[in-house]
């Protein structure tokens, strides 16, 4: 809801600031006292565009904000935290600066933001009828949005919005995979030649270190060989000459545990004993590994052979390593790979079955969306029509065409299109193109009367809303201006509205007036002032309004108008 509208240097408004009703509020005045400029500054507020030579003669630039309570609009609340602002206070400050020269700025709570941004939180709390505002209500989106929230089938659309998300998520999936077809063939030959060439070399876990081993024992053979045979010498001479009669390492140990075995008196003998056992038994163990290496000799074509091993496997490290096993773990991933790759058809062809049936979801979804558009299209168009004929519009007709088609979108496979006919015997044209500004700003009444009375009767909330509207009394007078107030009047109940009109009939209705009025300034200069009128201010406000001038008679009706103008 709009709690206060301020304005500085905007035309000829030098500076005024509005505290519109929560319910209805009408704003009044002569022909050229500067109206426009209001429905200028909401505009601006809202994103709209911006027009340096509406800034005040002498002024260098127009300043506009809006105050708005937000905490009865969880859209508007969520526009402005996806934008990074939080509200204050449940409250939103839009507003706009205006150079004369240059471009504008705009913010948001004192913060400057894109204008995309503060048209976006606009949106959720503004909706203008007036003359150069209502094409918007002509595009086939809008009017499936209103039809939509109309509707109000949540549950259908967000089964839909699912099933289509799935399908373009499939659709995107089957474009890469096509589109890549040719760069995966190349992969796939590139991972079957490696595959094929490490297979060859068939290196195994740990060969390297091995092979390594195995080299330095032929290129240091001798030295290994000499000091095998020194070891067993002096171990076990035996092992190394045959004519050796001197008791080896291991058979003086032994000895020395029989000696301490032979000693029956109690102390550490025996434990003694049983050490040297442990030591004569690993002796033996060394005797018998390094008996072993004496014949363990290696020749020069081992050593080239070996050499040659290690020069294979080096070429896979230095491509696929680092090390041998970086090659191996490689080598069996890209055999997954390659499945897959070499797999693609038959892929491409799973998916598209897949997507057979998600297409077979979304329509079956896009179905049950379309059944409830055509369902409250029939309503609404009925009911619009006969609140029409409460507007002095009795001969005017809405129809609204609800085609569905094959190909379908993000919003489903709806051709959705309001068709107005003005007076009987015209042809059915397009919303937007075959109403004047006046008939189209009711029309849009009759629009917003009969879904607010649908979200009453099905018990729900009708979204907090700004509804302005201008030009929506034009060719209309006597008794059909006082319904056309009585139905503003009723929509306020459940919004805010403000009206732009030149009608008492219309004004009497409103909760709150402000009078536009031009005058001459201290310096000469002629300026548009706004105030709000009261009592008996406001009785001479209508009784202007009524007959031009302020007699006792047109105070009469004037006071009789106001009293008369209240809701059953």
């Amino acid at each position: 809801m709009l709690e206060e509208l301020e304005i500085h240097n905007l035309g000829p408004i030098r500076s005024a600031l509005i505290a519109p009703a929560g319910g209805m509020t009408a704003i009044t005045g002569e022909t050229g006292a500067g109206k426009s400029m209001l429905l200028s500054a909401i505009r601006l507020i809202s994103g709209g565009p911006s027009d340096g030579g509406r800034v005040s003669v002498g002024a260098q630039e127009a300043w506009a904000q809006g105050v708005f309570e937000v905490a009865s609009s969880p859209a508007a609340v969520a526009a402005a935290r996806e934008a990074g602002f939080e509200p204050e206070d449940g409250e939103l400050f839009l507003s706009r600066k205006v150079p004369a020269s240059g471009r504008s700025r705009s913010m948001l709570s004192g913060r400057s933001v894109p204008r995309s941004v503060l048209a976006s939180v606009a949106a959720e709390l503004v909706t203008i009828h007036g003359q150069a505002d209502q094409l918007r209500i002509a595009t086939t989106s809008r009017q499936r949005e209103f039809l939509d929230r109309y509707a109000g089938d949540e549950v259908a659309l967000a089964a839909y919005g699912k099933s289509w998300s799935a399908l373009r998520a499939m659709d995107e999936r089957l474009e890469r995979l096509n589109s890549q077809e040719s760069s995966m063939r190349q992969q796939a030959d590139y991972l079957r030649e490696s595959i094929e060439r490490i297979n060859r070399v068939d290196p195994q876990p740990g060969e390297m270190d091995e092979l390594r081993a195995r080299r330095d024992r032929i290129e240091n053979a001798a030295e290994i060989a000499e000091g095998v045979t020194r070891a067993l010498g002096a171990l076990d001479a035996s092992q190394v000459a045959d004519d050796v009669e001197s008791a080896s390492a291991a058979d003086l140990i032994d000895r020395a545990s029989q000696a301490l075995r032979a000693i029956h008196v109690e102390g550490v003998f025996s434990e003694l004993a049983d050490r040297l056992d442990s030591i004569s038994t690993d002796l033996s163990d060394v005797v018998f590994s390094l008996s072993g290496e004496v014949d363990n000799e290696a020749s020069v074509e081992d050593l080239d052979a070996i050499n040659g091993r290690i020069h294979e496997l080096d070429e896979l490290t230095r491509r696929w390593g680092p090390e041998l096993s970086d090659v191996i773990t490689w080598r069996d991933k890209a055999v997954y790979d390659l499945e897959d790759l070499d797999a693609s058809p038959e892929k491409v062809e799973q998916l598209e079955a897949e997507r057979a049936q998600l297409l077979e979801a979304a329509k079956k979804a896009a179905q049950a969306v379309s059944k409830r558009r055509r369902a409250a299209a029939k309503e609404l168009a009925s009911k619009v029509t006969a609140e029409l004929d409460s507007l002095a519009m009795g001969t005017s007709k809405l129809e609204i065409r609800v085609a569905e088609r094959e190909q379908l979108d993000a919003t489903g496979a709806d051709d959705i299109e309001f068709l107005f006919t003005p007076f009987p015997g015209s042809p059915q044209l397009p919303m937007g193109k075959s109403a004047s500004g006046g008939e189209l700003s009711r029309l849009m009444l009759a629009l917003e009367l009969v879904a607010a009375e649908k979200h009453v009767v099905a018990g729900g909330t009708v979204p907090p809303m700004t509804f302005i509207f201008d030009e929506v009394d034009a060719g209309v007078g006597g008794k059909a201006a006082v319904e056309l107030g009585a139905r503003l009047a009723k929509l306020a109940q459940s919004a805010q509205v403000l009206v732009v009109t030149h009608l008492p009939q219309v004004a009497s209705w409103a909760d709150e007036q402000y009078v536009v009025a031009k005058g001459e300034t201290d310096d000469g200069s002629i300026a548009t002032t706004i105030n709000q009128v009261r009592g008996e201010a406001r009785v001479h406000e209508i009784a202007r309004m009524l007959s031009g001038s302020e007699s006792e008679t047109s105070l009469e009706h004037a006071e009789e108008l106001l009293k008369s103008s209240v809701l059953d």
